[in-house]
């Protein structure tokens, strides 16, 4: 559930609360282990912060370079997170035993936002939270980003560049590329929907078996299975609905 409108008009609404999960990929880390953090505490004893019943450490840390602009560019906001304990330098030196250099490069970055008054009782002392009912679906839309580049490590701090999941290098968008008049579906699949018992081969010649059958990926190869008067599986042919 968003935030509801009627709670950010409030002349004063609760404060925005600010959290970071940090996902590490198992084909490029070694595990698929998850860090979550925020810059700050509870109000309980001064403890680590609780949403949605997961603990996020208490950690300083500062991110920007969210904004847009007009001239077609993505952000690539960077984060800088607190090395004084050398906590990341820690998970730094795991994640590089198994991927030396990898510096959690490709590693996934969600920023949740959420309000006050919907976060768990257990950040408040009594276990109660006094501004409002808990409520672990009301949180702003999350912004995901994957570590692009570490830019900056010493014992104060540790900087990760970011950038969105496909401003990163050696992907474009859209990931699937529709081609007219060649299908892209499995032949046989769920998708392309052909069960017949009648076959051909990639050149749309008759064979007697299943084991020669082999769709030729063209129009004509579907018209033979469907009919030609039928209609096409759904997105076979980009541009293209029933047959004529």
């Amino acid at each position: 559930m968003a935030i509801p409108v009627s709670e950010l008009q409030k002349i004063a609404p609760s404060s925005v609360i600010e959290l970071f999960e940090l996902q590490l990929v198992t084909a490029l880390h070694g595990s698929s282990t998850v860090y979550r953090f925020h810059a700050g505490s509870n109000m309980d004893a001064n403890g680590e912060l609780v949403w949605d019943s997961n603990s996020y450490q208490r950690l300083p840390l500062e991110m920007d370079g969210f904004e847009y602009s007009g001239n077609g560019q993505l952000p690539r906001p960077k984060i800088k997170v607190s090395n004084v304990l050398g906590t990341m330098s820690t998970i730094l030196a795991t994640v590089n035993a198994v991927t030396p250099n990898n510096d959690l490069a490709g590693a996934k970055l969600t920023r949740i936002r959420t309000m006050a008054r919907y976060i768990d009782g257990a950040n408040f002392s009594g276990g109660t939270n006094p501004y409002g009912t808990p409520d672990p679906t009301a949180e702003f839309p999350r912004e995901i980003y994957y570590l692009s580049r570490k830019s900056a490590e010493n014992r104060q701090l540790v900087e990760w560049e970011c950038a969105a999941a496909f401003d990163l290098a050696g992907v474009r968008a859209p990931k699937r590329q529709c081609i007219s008049s060649i299908c892209q579906w499995v032949y046989r699949s769920t998708e392309c929907g052909y069960t017949g018992s009648n076959y051909w081969n990639a050149s749309d010649q008759p064979v007697g078996t299943l084991a020669l059958d082999v769709c030729g990926k063209r129009l004509d190869s579907c018209k033979l299975r469907f009919g030609s008067t039928g209609s096409l599986p759904f997105g076979s042919f980009p541009g293209i609905g029933a047959f004529t």
